[in-house]
């Protein structure tokens, strides 16, 4: 196994793009849009930083309108709605709990509001909080994982249903951990599980209606989460573990959501899990 590639960090959760060593790649610099979203509205929830970040502006330089939806990390969102607005396209802002069933109905109505519609809708809001055993799993961190990674997907897609049509999509972020466990995130991987299975589920209720609905189940990812999740020895060597031997950068993930977004790429997909693994066979 290659040596670490990164010093050793650690950061509080929820953790923010600044300190990072080093800084991810996250802003899409050298991607260039050809229109496949013009005319679009988005609402990508933990829309903020990392893989939320890169694929707002994606979006934004393929032609669309973004609402991007976060906890608390303003400067992080401050610096994505800037980037995006530098594509000549409208970013709105909604700060707030996730977790929360009335902050979930909010930023749908609010998207709706501020941008005049909504066509997309990306499921990538997550938590997580590793264990070194089962024992040390509380009742509070399973229900809050939960909260925000899968009953979050449900309630804001269960808003956003009332202005969503023929055409329009939704795509869920899920994980490699969804697909094979992590001893260390029970709770992050039974979520992950969940969004997988709640995709092929959702896929086919709305089949009728012309909605797609995908999923994007990435292995190691260089974000936010990790530094302020993990511990420094374990961030210091995050990612080797793949054939790649590296964690992705956001920037490796976003043309995935653009690809399930488009419809003129993806027009006859839903209820797809796209895993990109760094070189792993899917598991299962």
């Amino acid at each position: 196994m290659s040596e670490p590639i990164r010093p050793p960090q650690q950061q509080y959760p929820p953790g923010t793009t600044g300190p990072m060593d080093p800084p991810p790649r996250d802003t899409m610099a050298d991607y260039l849009g050809r229109d496949l979203l013009a005319g679009q509205r988005a609402l990508i929830t933990g829309g903020d930083s990392g893989i939320g970040r890169a694929v707002a502006i994606a979006f934004a330089k393929e032609g669309a309108d973004i609402a991007i939806a976060y906890l608390e990390e303003h400067e992080d969102a401050e610096r994505t709605a800037e980037l995006v607005r530098a594509e000549g396209r409208t970013c709105a802002l909604l700060p707030g709990d996730l977790a929360e069933p009335a902050q979930c109905r909010l930023v749908v109505t609010e998207t709706v509001r501020r941008l005049g519609g909504l066509n997309i809708l990306v499921n990538n809001v997550a938590t997580q909080w590793p264990v070194n055993a089962p024992e040390e799993l509380t009742d509070k961190q399973w229900s809050h994982t939960f909260d925000v990674n899968i009953h979050s997907y449900f309630r804001v897609t269960s808003a956003a249903l009332e202005y969503l049509g023929d055409g329009d999509v939704i795509i869920n972020t899920g994980s490699v951990n969804g697909l094979r466990g992590n001893k260390s995130l029970i709770d992050y991987s039974a979520t992950k599980g969940a969004v997988h299975a709640w995709t092929y589920a959702m896929a086919q209720a709305l089949a009728g209606r012309r909605i797609r609905v995908n999923c994007v189940a990435p292995g190691p990812v260089w974000t936010p989460l990790i530094p302020s999740t993990f511990p420094p020895e374990r961030v210091e060597k995050f990612g080797l573990q793949v054939p790649f031997q590296e964690a992705a950068h956001p920037d490796d993930l976003a043309p995935s959501y653009v690809f399930l977004a488009s419809n003129r790429l993806a027009g006859y997909y839903s209820g797809e899990v796209i895993a990109a693994l760094g070189g792993e066979t899917t598991p299962g």
